[in-house]
This record gives C-alpha cells, sequence and structure tokens, in this order.
C-alpha cells in the first residue's frame, strides 16, 4: 500500500526533531512520492519522529556520521584479536566475566557502524538496505550483509572501478539487489523501487 507523501511542514518539523537535514533526494522522494512506500515508513510515533522497523534506541546514533566500512576494519581485526580465550583464565567465572565485557563491547562497536543511518528496506535473513544521512556520505545507499558475511558494502553501479556508492535517487532506479558486489551472486535486472 502506498503511504502519502508528507508536506513540507512534516519533513521541516521531523528533520528539526531528528536533528538531521534529510539528504536532497530522500527528501524529494518524502515530499513528492510517499512517506513510505517500498520503503520504511518515516511516522509521528506517540515518541515523535522515527523509522517504522528501525529501533528507536538508535535515535541517539543518527547524529553520528556513518562511517565508511573502511575506515574501521583495522579497528575490527583489534577488536576479534582481543577475544577472551577460555585456555587464558584460571577459572571459568573469570572468562565468562572477561567474555561478556568483550561482548558488549563488540555490540558497542556493531552499532556504531551504522550511526549516522537508518534501514530502509530488510531483504530477510539479516540483510538491509540502509541509507546514510548524516556525516560525508549522507545520501548514500549501502547493503548490510554483516548477519552472514560481517561486511557493510556499497550499492554501486560500478564495483570494478571504485565501488561509489550510489546516491538515493540511483538506487530508486536500480533497487539493492541489482547493485551488489559481483560475489555476492549474479548480477540481477535492475527492479526500480518506486516508480517517480
Amino acid at each position: 500500500m502506498t503511504q502519502p507523501p508528507l508536506t513540507e511542514v512534516e519533513t521541516v518539523e521531523a528533520e528539526r526533531e531528528l536533528g538531521v537535514s534529510f539528504p536532497e533526494g530522500y527528501r524529494a522522494y518524502l515530499r513528492e512520492v510517499s512517506a513510505g512506500g517500498a520503503l520504511f515508513r518515516l511516522e509521528r510515533t506517540g515518541r515523535g519522529w522515527w523509522w517504522a522497523g528501525n529501533d528507536e534506541w538508535r535515535r541517539e546514533l543518527l547524529a553520528i556520521p556513518f562511517p565508511h566500512p573502511d575506515s574501521y576494519a583495522e579497528s575490527d581485526d583489534d577488536l576479534m584479536a582481543r577475544e577472551p580465550q577460555a585456555e587464558a583464565f584460571e577459572d571459568d567465572a573469570a572468562y565468562r566475566t572477561a567474555w561478556r565485557a568483550w561482548a558488549d563491547e563488540a555490540d558497542t562497536f556493531e552499532d556504531l557502524k551504522t550511526a549516522g543511518a537508518v534501514v530502509i528496506q530488510e531483504h530477510g535473513c539479516g540483510f538491509s538496505t540502509l541509507l546514510a544521512l548524516t556525516g560525508s556520505l549522507a545520501g548514500t545507499v549501502w547493503w548490510d550483509g554483516r548477519a552472514t558475511c560481517g561486511r557493510i558494502v556499497p550499492l554501486s553501479l560500478d564495483h570494478v572501478t571504485g565501488a561509489r556508492p550510489v546516491q538515493f535517487r540511483e538506487w530508486l532506479d536500480h533497487g539493492s539487489w541489482a547493485l551488489l558486489p559481483p560475489d555476492w551472486g549474479p548480477r540481477l535486472a535492475p527492479n526500480p523501487v518506486a516508480r517517480r
């Protein structure tokens, strides 16, 4: 079912309340096409403006710039190398305490990988499409494949010569599955997300 677009007043109110300026393409979609439709709906809830399908507690992460996955690869490797191993501890209780502290740090680190972005589509099996809303990558669209491969990758028209992440409007014309890297399987034909 198509959701009606937002009014200019609603759009400005949502931006002000969320503390972000929507990227131009996404803002145009909200105003001219739909506040949801094929995407998770941006809606006014009892707690204010937020996206359906996104965890409300992530609101505090929205102001943090979305990080390029290359920016944290070394820290990710370091964190994994520091995972506590049972044989390094004299008793099981000490190991469990150390592992819980490490797991909490790892969970926080995973949350920060998608700071400044919201899920705009779910694809099942833990896959989702992210729209970066803040930072230098605002307006670009990404594939969150961490559920199976531990990676967030750019959705791109050209993965061979640099994988420039597509802008929201480009993504609307192709859909996520057609913009995945070649190592994610056969390239699918574009399947527009929404008719504009």
